[in-house]
């Protein structure tokens, strides 16, 4: 079967200097409970040394910023358990925005997540970069609960939004209700758009 097409490269590049990296990671991971582990991981590192304000000078690579944070969801995204480690940052007294991981218990990882994260992050209520990192943890979520279910547990499928569809549907391009990917893969759910384009 024929690889599927991409988009175009980026075009070349001009002459430039590298100055900084952003690395984040995210994993995911089923506990023997039943629940799930949602890691994710952000450091900033430049490629020079430099002069951090309250942490002196800095050799090329050290990072600037280092942030992890843990959620544990059940089959519902429905969130456990938090934890955020800090293990640097510019300022000590930035290590006051980890305190709150514990306010995010009880809310879901679906409809709404980004604006829960703001609700409890925002401005100077915490840290933009973890609010960054836990704005696609979700995400995370999402792409480890969901395919293993439907590998592993057929008998319980996709986890399903509050609408009875599959959470991702009519959440991107391809997963469109009006999409041909829907018609072809999920019809209940197609509108007639996408049935048209199938040739159903």
């Amino acid at each position: 079967m024929p690889a599927p097409p991409i988009s175009a490269p980026l075009p070349e590049a001009a002459t430039r200097r590298h100055l900084h990296t952003r690395e984040t990671t995210y994993r995911g991971y089923l506990r023997e409970d039943g629940l799930w582990d949602i890691e994710g991981e952000l450091c900033d590192t430049k490629p020079y040394a430099y002069a951090d304000r309250e942490r002196g000078r800095m050799p090329p690579g050290a990072p600037v910023h280092h942030m992890l944070a843990r959620l544990t969801v059940d089959d519902d995204l429905l969130i456990h358990d938090a934890h955020f480690e800090m293990r640097a940052i510019p300022f000590s007294f930035c290590a006051g925005a980890a305190a709150d991981a514990r306010s995010f218990v009880g809310v879901t990882l679906g409809g709404g997540w980004r604006r829960a994260v703001d609700e409890r992050m925002r401005g100077t209520a915490g840290c933009s970069h973890l609010r960054e990192l836990l704005y696609n943890i979700a995400t995370a979520a999402f792409q480890t609960i969901s395919p293993y279910r439907e590998e592993f547990m057929a008998e319980r499928g996709a986890p399903m939004g509050k609408s009875g569809m599959p959470f991702f549907l009519d959440q991107c391009y391809s997963w469109a209700l009006t999409s041909p990917v829907v018609a072809r893969y999920f019809p209940q759910f197609a509108r007639e758009k996408a049935k048209q384009a199938s040739g159903d």
